[in-house]
């Protein structure tokens, strides 16, 4: 029976029902997290003899570099071919930097506030605001770090096949100090989106009242598919090029949830004009990356075809875990007519929407009863969602028995939010 067509006595019968369910699971002792992407040990294992003989002594890269010593600015070319096959860009269009395709954005925006980007009239800190938009819900890390840096964050809404385009245009025509606009086009965080063709083209089309407006594409899950049934992504850069905007994208991914997240390898691409204006850049803040680990990863990957196949074993780890959470949902939630979510074909999270205003309950109750979740909120800009809805579930890193009783209790949270919603309306 619909929560929403049980009267008062029902609703009250179902929430003492809950409730005492609830104080019973609290008695298992459970101690979870659930709040980032992490990938399963079983998953950092899969790549654990990269660090075992993989170079056997030989430190050279095939442009005659000495991987243990400084220079290579930009990445080792075996580096850059990985990535060049995985993201379709030439060789001058990539750089090749440390573990974390996050501090490449940071450093990107810093660099960007203090120095300015190709075309800038002045670095963007010397304009009297500086202004992102923030298609949400999205990832709490992009909006953390503009919050950090004192840059104004513009809610864009989504929709079926990506941010709502009408708005982003509207909005980037109409006010020069709109900079950028953070995407995570694939498998997109926290829904699962993938941007249609008709979202990338309008994109790479845009007419922003900035010269220096940028997009910054994370791609981080442009490999991580969960099935042969993938999603497709435009490539944004040539499309940008066929629209005559070629300076106007920074696309970043990395190989962290590849292979080692503390230890992967990141990049940062864009048209040559604007890669080598980064470097120019880049030159006053180190002289190369760590190239003994683009060589690992060049070796032990050996081409694009070899990352695919180590995504294969991946996807064999984690999509259990998916079904776990969507089964338990459908079963639990979906004829109660309390909730939706998305059924994403990769990337690493499912999107739940509660009935308006019970997100920060549901999440209170589930850390009560040892699950901790990504907090409500953390998916729009300041942290405020104004439904209260939505929730992130990240299901990598339990394991499949531990996920389990984490779903069983996460939908006795909703449902018990529910009913305490629904009561306090009667």
């Amino acid at each position: 029976m619909l929560y929403t067509e049980m009267n008062k006595e029902e609703l009250t019968a179902e929430k003492a029902l809950l409730e005492e369910q609830y104080e019973e699971f609290k008695k298992k002792g459970l101690n979870l997290t659930m709040a980032r992407g992490v990938p399963a040990p079983e998953q950092l294992d899969l790549s654990i003899n990269m660090l075992l003989h993989c170079l056997d002594g030989d430190y050279k890269s095939k442009s005659g570099a000495d991987c243990r010593s400084y220079g290579v600015l930009d990445g080792i070319p075996e580096a850059k071919e990985l990535f060049m096959e995985m993201l379709g860009v030439g060789a001058d269009e990539v750089i090749v930097g440390g573990n974390s395709s996050l501090q490449m954005m940071y450093d990107t925006i810093i660099r960007a506030m203090q120095l300015g980007v190709l075309g800038s009239e002045k670095p963007w800190c010397r304009y009297d605001s500086v202004k992102f938009l923030c298609p949400a819900p999205g990832y709490d890390r992009h909006f953390a770090m503009c919050e950090a840096l004192g840059i104004e964050m513009i809610t864009v809404p989504y929709k079926e096949d990506g941010p709502d385009m009408d708005e982003v245009e509207r909005l980037a025509a109409s006010d020069e100090s709109i900079k950028g606009i953070w995407c995570v086009p694939m498998y997109s965080n926290p829904t699962g989106i993938t941007y249609s063709d008709e979202v990338v083209r309008r994109f790479a089309n845009l007419k922003p009242a900035a010269k220096d407006f940028r997009i910054f594409w994370d791609n981080a899950y442009c490999v991580h598919h969960l099935t042969n049934d993938h999603a497709h992504l435009l490539n944004i850069i040539e499309e940008c090029k066929k629209a005559g905007n070629p300076n106007m994208v920074f696309e970043f991914s990395s190989t962290s949830k590849i292979s080692f997240p503390g230890g992967g390898l990141a990049v940062i691409c864009a048209s040559k004009d604007n890669i080598d204006f980064i470097k120019k850049q880049m030159a006053f803040q180190t002289i190369g990356f760590d190239k003994l680990n683009q060589l690992r990863h060049a070796k032990y990957f050996k081409n694009f075809e070899g990352v695919t196949e180590h995504m294969r074993h991946h996807a064999a780890i984690i999509y259990p875990k998916f079904e776990v959470v969507l089964y338990n949902l459908e079963k639990e939630i979906g004829p109660l007519g309390i909730g939706k979510w998305t059924n994403p074909k990769g990337g690493y999270f499912i999107s739940f929407d509660s009935l308006p205003g019970c997100a920060k309950r549901i999440v209170e109750l589930a850390k009560g009863g040892g699950v901790v979740l990504t907090g409500a909120g953390a998916t729009f800009p300041y942290g405020k969602d104004p439904n209260d809805s939505n929730i992130r579930i990240a299901p990598t890193y339990p394991s499949v028995g531990e996920l389990l009783q984490a779903m069983v209790l996460f939908c006795i949270c909703v449902r018990l939010a529910s009913v305490e919603k629904l009561l306090a309306e009667k």
